[in-house]
């Protein structure tokens, strides 16, 4: 509370004023003042203070300053009216800005001038009063005022709000042709709201005309247009807008347009632009923010790339700068990503000594650590939720018990579902579905029946997650009839069968030798409006493989292509599998000369099977050649590609050569494996 001298003047408030950061505060100290003995506020004190209540929104408290004024009887320029006027008008409040203009020679002592009329005019527009913005326009004529740059300014502002974009530019022409020359808000209105539609080459052409009829746009124009452009993913058009900005002398970026284009780069996957006007900032020591630092933090961690996001958020401790518990969890979020459990654990330290946790970082934690497997480490946070006034969401019950799921731990995951429901409480299906895939996976099926029984009890309805690890289930029970059937009768209980599951019956079936019926259920996948993916074909593909079936997969394939559809090095290297598996070497070789023609390139699983396919016929010699050409084209072999070698050398009797590779694979960091001797041991016993 601050005590005044007894001799108060209006020249000391505005001092104390001027020193209050925080706006409530400000206008605590105005009112304390108010009520001192002997004293009264000056027009300069109550226009400042109208501003910093207008700045920080604290709109309610406006109407009090205005009644002090209107009490104390002050005689006030057109500029302390002006403020109220705009304030409500901003605020969607017209009829309390037209009530103070409607007063303003009651209230301030002043009349309205074009600036007053504007400012009501503008109240309207904002409000989307249509017909009183028109009534007032009509009125400037009978009140004798002329319409100036500013009042055409806001009928612009009143067509974009409308959407009549073509009205706005029409408007724009008019007042060239009239003599009223546009200035630099006239366009950026006009090209703020097509780049906020998403007309952005109309808002381009409107930049362009800028230039050609002597506008010079300022740096609000160059944000719009540079974070227009980034929003529709076009970096390229971001950086040509970028460019132009820095050749232009006359405006110079300024923090707003840093951090558009750090936040939109990042976005678009571009980081090592992020990190070049990261540089240049840094070079040039340009004002950064919150914002500028968590934008670049955050793409960074999206990219992978922690470390150089630790660096950036060190940058930032060290600016002394307050951190947002957003900008914290984006830095927890990328520690946990990256498996960096103790870099995670000192960081949530820090942030439960600056209470800077929410919830959500508790879900980041907690997910981090059982990724990581420290399932003793996520419990003890758990646990200690409660204690820290934090009470878990669905959500982070669904992180948890899908954690446990994952780690093995179904029996702690039912222990909670038993816990939240002893409460009377009900998870929801994400993590009910993740205790059931666990079950089925374990082959609990009864169990996991059982489950499903009692969800349809909570009058939860079941979703394909669910369903699809039941169907995987019971696939696991050799329970393919019943499988089958699951899969028709979901849609019966609302939950429709997705390519996914489809995918897991087709799977089934195709391990289990019953092609024909796979192929049944492909068909009935089509009938029912689903296309089969990617993975659908390489399941089929697989299978056929495995049986030996060349020929039918040869013709999948080949229907495969015929549609249009591009096969990837995972549905290759299948395909090139089996047909080194019954010596179709030179076919083998034809596909992974045409990987190129369907955007694939051949990987170290491809070379490793084709150089298996060609040990197994005993030819040696092209094996070896595979071997050269796999460093030709920079892979680096690594301990299957030895254990190949290896095999295929001691099976064709070239023992010699063996050992050399042997020494070859330790000399370049690769160590054997227990497969590894086991070939070794078996040769040297066989000779």
């Amino acid at each position: 509370m601050v005590v005044f001298s007894k001799s108060l003047s209006p020249k000391h408030v505005l001092k104390l004023l001027k020193s209050e950061k925080n706006p409530r505060a400000a206008f605590a100290l105005f009112d304390s003042a108010t009520r001192h003995p002997g004293y009264a506020h000056s027009t300069v004190v109550f226009h400042h203070i109208l501003r910093r209540l207008s700045e920080a929104r604290l709109v309610t408290q406006v109407g009090r300053v205005v009644e002090l004024i209107r009490s104390q009887e002050c005689k006030c320029d057109e500029d302390i009216a002006l403020s109220v006027i705009k304030t409500y008008g901003n605020n969607s409040m017209p009829d309390r800005a037209l009530d103070v203009f409607q007063q303003m020679r009651e209230i301030f002592g002043c009349e309205p001038g074009i600036r007053s009329y504007n400012s009501l005019l503008n109240a309207f527009v904002v409000a989307e009063q249509w017909v009183k913005v028109e009534s007032l326009f009509a009125y400037f004529e009978t009140a004798g005022l002329a319409p100036n740059l500013q009042t055409y300014n806001v009928l612009i502002k009143m067509f974009c709000k409308k959407k009549q974009f073509e009205k706005a530019k029409g408007f724009l022409d008019w007042m060239w042709k009239e003599g009223f020359k546009p200035d630099v808000f006239s366009y950026s209105t006009v090209i703020n709201d097509l780049a906020k539609a998403g007309n952005l080459g109309y808002a381009l052409e409107l930049f362009d005309e800028m230039s050609e009829r002597g506008v010079a746009p300022d740096v609000t124009c160059y944000n719009i247009l540079i974070d227009g452009s980034l929003k529709e993913r076009d970096h390229k058009m971001a950086m040509e807008l970028w460019d132009k900005l820095l050749e232009d002398s006359s405006v110079y970026p300024n923090v707003k347009t840093h951090n558009i284009m750090i936040s939109g780069l990042s976005k678009c996957g571009r980081l090592d632009d992020c990190l070049k006007i990261w540089d240049r900032m840094k070079h040039n020591e340009r004002e950064k923010d919150l914002f500028t630092y968590s934008s670049l933090i955050h793409g960074l961690c999206g990219a992978g790339n922690v470390d150089q996001a630790e660096i950036v958020f060190k940058e930032l401790v060290e600016s002394k700068a307050f951190i947002d518990v957003v900008t914290y969890n984006v830095m927890l979020g990328g520690f946990c990503r990256c498996g960096k459990v103790k870099e995670s654990l000192e960081l949530w330290r820090i942030m439960e000594q600056k209470n800077s946790v929410n919830i959500v970082s508790y879900n980041i934690l907690i997910k981090g650590l059982l990724e990581c497997g420290k399932i003793e480490e996520a419990t003890m946070i758990w646990r200690l939720m409660p204690a820290k006034g934090y009470a878990a969401e669905k959500t982070t019950y669904g992180i948890f018990i899908h954690g446990l799921c994952v780690n093995g731990y179904v029996n702690k995951a039912l222990g909670v579902m038993q816990e939240v429901e002893s409460r009377g409480e009900h998870l929801d299906v994400y993590a009910y579905s993740s205790i059931i895939d666990c079950l089925c996976k374990e082959r609990r099926l009864e169990e996991a029946s059982n489950l499903v029984k009692e969800i349809n009890k909570h009058g939860m309805e079941l979703n394909s997650h669910v369903c699809n690890a039941l169907i995987g289930g019971l696939i696991r029970d050799s329970r393919l009839g019943d499988a089958s059937f699951l899969l028709r009768e979901m849609g019966k209980n609302g939950c429709h069968p997705t390519v996914v599951s489809y995918n897991i019956l087709i799977h089934g079936l195709c391990e289990a030798g019953k092609f024909g019926e796979a192929s049944g259920v492909v068909k009935e996948m089509l009938e029912n409006g689903l296309k089969p993916d990617l993975k659908t074909y390489s399941i089929l593909l697989k299978g056929l493989c495995q049986d030996k079936k060349i020929e039918l997969a040869l013709g999948l394939w080949h229907q495969f292509i015929q549609l249009g559809l591009e096969p990837d090095e995972r549905m290759h290297n299948i395909l090139i599998h089996g047909l080194c598996s019954v010596g179709k070497l030179d076919d083998a070789m034809t596909v992974i000369a045409n990987m190129e023609n369907q955007n694939c390139v051949a990987n170290l699983v491809t070379y490793n099977t084709l150089m298996e396919g060609f040990f197994k016929v005993r030819d040696s010699s092209r094996a070896m050649v595979i071997w050269g050409y796999m460093y030709k084209v920079g892979l680096q072999p690594d301990i299957i590609s030895y254990n190949i070698m290896l095999k295929g050398l001691c099976m064709c009797g070239r023992m010699s050569y063996a050992i050399k590779f042997f020494d070859d694979s330790r000399n370049h960091g690769i160590f054997p494996t227990v497969v590894t001797w086991n070939i070794l041991v078996r040769a040297v016993v066989n000779r």
